[in-house]
């Protein structure tokens, strides 16, 4: 056993929470009112596991990403990383958050600079991540194995050349290139088909049992959600009205809001296997 399998075994066996939120509150000001986007979350996020955040549009969820991120502030409450306060982080001990807390995001071709081929691009976030030059194409080629992509079918081509489901598997590498701890996917598979997005989510799924990657899932899909979570929380006007495991959810929902979501995929118990 290597020593990142050793890492896994050992994070599951002791049910090791990755990351946490504790009473997070996000407050915007507009024309001279205050708009509650989040209002008093706790969520917490164990070790090599899925956990979905899903709701509607203006729910709260996306801004919530990005609290964890580090993208943006909180008005009130505490993020945590492995038990660590990471609420106020700054400078390079931010910037190792992010080595650890990596992110895929909606639009994979507004990720990409249009001018430089993938291969440029990803050999140049390695130069940036101070990768020896040596060690940088099997980073790379090990990475876009992960998501089922060999390099000479990606390296020279420019991102309008590929297609969408491609681009956020390129996405995904670049962001297991950093040897993340903890993926945050916000709303990764909405601009894609139906097709390309099962192929997403199958992939997040085997990163999940083959790296013991912890993942949190933005989406405004509860069929999506429930075909690749462990575990459900739902968000309604920046509350979280329902969470559970994904059986929890689905078979017994609490929050009529949980409800109606359930009703816009009416066969989703039926063809739940797990």
């Amino acid at each position: 056993m290597n020593a990142q399998d050793e890492t896994i075994t050992r994070s599951r066996s002791t049910g090791e929470i990755m990351l946490s939120c504790r009473d997070v509150t996000k407050e915007f000001s507009v024309a001279g009112s205050t708009i509650t986007a989040v209002d008093d979350v706790s969520l917490d996020f164990p070790a090599s596991s899925v956990l979905a955040v899903v709701g509607e549009s203006g729910s709260g969820k996306s801004t919530l990403a990005r609290m964890l991120l580090r993208l943006m502030p909180v008005t009130s409450g505490t993020i945590s990383y492995r038990g660590q306060d990471v609420t106020s982080l700054r400078g390079r001990a931010l910037r190792e958050y992010w080595t650890e807390v990596q992110a895929v995001f909606q639009d994979p071709f507004a990720s990409f600079n249009q001018f430089f081929t993938v291969g440029s691009l990803l050999r140049r976030g390695l130069a940036l991540a101070q990768v020896p030059k040596d060690e940088a194409d099997a980073l790379i080629e090990e990475c876009l194995g992960y998501v089922d992509m060999r390099p000479q079918e990606v390296l020279h081509k420019f991102p309008h050349q590929m297609s969408g489901g491609q681009r956020q598997r390129v996405m995904i590498a670049r962001a297991l290139m950093m040897r993340p701890k903890v993926l945050l996917a916000d709303e990764a598979t909405s601009m894609l088909d139906a097709t390309l997005r099962v192929n997403v989510l199958n992939v997040l799924h085997d990163l999940k049992n083959d790296l013991g990657l912890t993942v949190l899932f933005i989406t405004h899909d509860i069929g999506q959600a429930c075909y690749l979570a462990d575990r459900v929380a739902v968000m309604e006007r920046g509350r979280v009205v329902e969470r559970g495991s994904t059986e929890e959810v689905i078979f017994s929902p609490q929050a009529e809001y949980t409800r109606r979501l359930l009703a816009d995929v009416p066969d989703l118990r039926g063809s739940l296997k797990r």
